[in-house]
């Protein structure tokens, strides 16, 4: 497999769908936000491997937000795909989509979480290994890129302010 060769961003689009279930529910009778960060992070995963054809794992959850709560018997569509590629490492969006189970069928689907994870691919020793480089196809796929290169600047700057501040530099 050629490294650089890339693959469209439709290449490793994913959408894991399931209904919301009772044992899902946390003490307040909506679905645990930690049900919808493991789903957010087994769709991201599947993309993930999808692209860099191997294994990636987790390496960062940036940011995750919930819109709206979830419900028992909301059938929930977890959608993602590839924003950003480094060397070894991806940026994944995740938007979760609930189609209310006591809503009409005409009623619109509810946007209830939006996520962002980044992943490092790697071989069989766990050693990080170069990932095939996304190709934007839209102008939203572009757009994506961008903000991705910014949360990946922020992420960076953070990192590098935190050690400083540890090293006294700050002081």
């Amino acid at each position: 497999m050629n490294e650089q060769s890339g693959k469209a961003t439709s290449y490793s689009r994913v959408t894991l769908s399931r209904i919301m279930t009772a044992v899902d529910v946390n003490l307040y009778g909506t679905v645990h936000g930690g049900v919808i960060v493991k789903f957010i992070d087994d769709v991201a995963g599947a993309v993930a491997a999808r692209h860099t054809g191997g294994t990636a794992v987790t390496a960062a959850i940036d940011e995750i937000v919930f819109v709206e709560p979830v419900r028992v018997g909301d059938l929930v569509h977890a959608q993602a795909q590839v924003n950003w590629t480094g060397h070894s490492s991806l940026e994944v969006g995740c938007r979760l989509i609930a189609e209310p189970w006591d809503q009409p069928l005409e009623a619109d689907p509810l946007v209830v979480a939006t996520a962002y994870l980044v992943f490092v691919a790697v071989d069989a020793e766990g050693k990080p290994r170069p990932v095939r480089p996304v190709l934007p196809e839209s102008p939203e796929d572009v757009q994506r890129f961008r903000e991705a290169e910014i949360r990946r600047a922020h992420r960076l700057a953070k990192r590098a302010a935190i050690l400083e501040s540890r090293n006294g530099a700050g002081s």
